[in-house]
């Protein structure tokens, strides 16, 4: 019989404690087995996922919402491998952070541990079910997912799975819970289990993200979207240019860490837009470029358009850049830094100085030197996985591994004294 909503998580907060206490060797066995148990039920998983799939497709799902959604064996391979990742870390629970004696003789230490429960509440990106699973049990944490109604065939079969693992290991049962209502009314109900859940994290769409973070009375940690921008400055290298935002625009449109603004300082400009065209136009990305970028790369050509005020700020997650062209590198930060969402932010150049520029004032979680935006993520990061890019201050920022789903506690020793 299926748990109602307060039950479920009632029972994720009934063994939170016990679940903090398994040791790391009964955690990283269980996140082996559940890894054995994604690839042992890699067809029933599949068939789940093709469900959803023409369902999308029936409801017009963009291209790269399906994407995200799609998945095959190498991706169910990637998330028993992401869970195998995990289980190699160390494990943080229990790490004395620091001690110091006072001068009265007590003795003041700083320890690390889980932070409770934590609510994941996501789209349609199956392979978020089994990071956010590992992450949460490594760091000590109950998991209870919700994700969209567009992933729930896939979303199940991977819990059932992963359930199955856990209670071969004798597992409390509440350290994975999958919230299987996919109305609307159950979401809202989700984010006021104050008493039960003790921080909830949103990953999708601005819309998801924005409803989480305005009606939750739960403590949420914002991921965010990502308007990424890539700089290419007067002393960029235009082939490295060109090789980055064409990766950071075109390996996969549908993320969050892919390109969707180039900034070109004005002294190149004209020579290098037609060359980026040029590497773009066999994945015909459009171009949406302010009145001299459109200058310099021809009006005439069947992918570049005029941009308006809204393409600045836009996530488009489809084949479209917006090209502003600018007078020098503090004009690019201030346009960044305007319509930025805080993500991953990179700079093109040869210059020592016009780097540590972008770096230091640039505010976003991830500033690059010479690289793409798409390594922004958890496993790129050396983490196994990520739970999320949050793009807030407090708390966490960035890829957010096992230390970000911790909290620490003070523990005291004392030889009697009184105050």
């Amino acid at each position: 019989m299926e748990m109602n909503l307060e039950e479920l998580c009632k029972k994720a907060h009934d063994v939170r404690t016990k679940v903090g206490m398994l040791d790391a060797e009964i955690k990283n066995r269980t996140l082996c087995k559940a890894a054995d148990a994604l690839l042992a039920h890699e067809e029933e998983i599949l068939l789940a996922n093709g469900k959803d799939m023409e369902n999308g497709r029936k409801n017009h799902m963009p291209e790269g919402l399906l994407d995200r959604l799609a998945l095959n064996h190498d991706r169910i391979l990637g998330m028993a491998d992401g869970l195998r990742e995990i289980a190699k870390l160390d494990d943080p629970i229990g790490e004395v952070l620091s001690m110091k004696k006072r001068p009265n003789g007590l003795i003041i230490g700083k320890r690390r541990v889980p932070i409770g429960v934590i609510g994941i509440i996501y789209e349609a990106r199956p392979n978020v079910t089994a990071d956010a699973f590992g992450l949460c049990f490594k760091s000590g944490n109950c998991a209870i997912l919700k994700g969209g109604s567009d992933a729930i065939h896939s979303n199940i079969a991977i819990v059932s799975a992963m359930q199955e693992a856990l209670f071969s290991m004798e597992i409390p049962d509440g350290a994975l819970s999958l919230i299987e209502q996919t109305d609307r009314e159950t979401t809202n109900r989700f984010m006021q289990m104050k008493q039960y859940v003790d921080l909830l994290i949103p990953r999708g769409g601005n819309g998801l993200i924005q409803s989480v973070v305005n009606n939750a009375t739960i403590p949420v940690i914002e991921t965010g979207t990502g308007n990424c921008h890539v700089y290419v400055d007067e002393f960029a290298d235009f082939d490295m240019a060109v090789n980055i935002i064409k990766n950071a625009k075109t390996q996969r449109i549908g993320v969050c860490n892919a390109c969707e603004s180039i900034v070109v300082h004005r002294a190149v400009a004209k020579e290098f837009l037609p060359k980026l065209y040029e590497a773009l136009e066999e994945s015909q990305v459009e171009l949406r470029g302010d009145d001299y970028a459109v200058e310099c790369l021809g009006k005439e050509l069947p992918l570049v358009k005029k941009a308006e005020e809204d393409d600045w700020g836009m996530e488009y997650l489809d084949y479209i850049l917006s090209v502003k062209v600018v007078d020098s590198v503090e004009e690019a930060i201030n346009h960044i830094n305007t319509y930025n969402t805080s993500h991953s932010e990179t700079i093109i150049t040869k210059d020592y100085d016009v780097s540590q520029k972008f770096l230091d004032e640039v505010d976003a979680a991830c500033v690059y030197v010479n690289a793409s935006t798409r390594f922004s993520d958890g496993n790129e990061f050396g983490f196994g996985a990520e739970i999320g890019i949050s793009t807030q201050k407090l708390h966490a920022r960035g890829p957010m591994g096992l230390e970000a789903l911790t909290s620490y506690k003070y523990i005291i020793y004392g030889n009697g004294q009184i105050r």
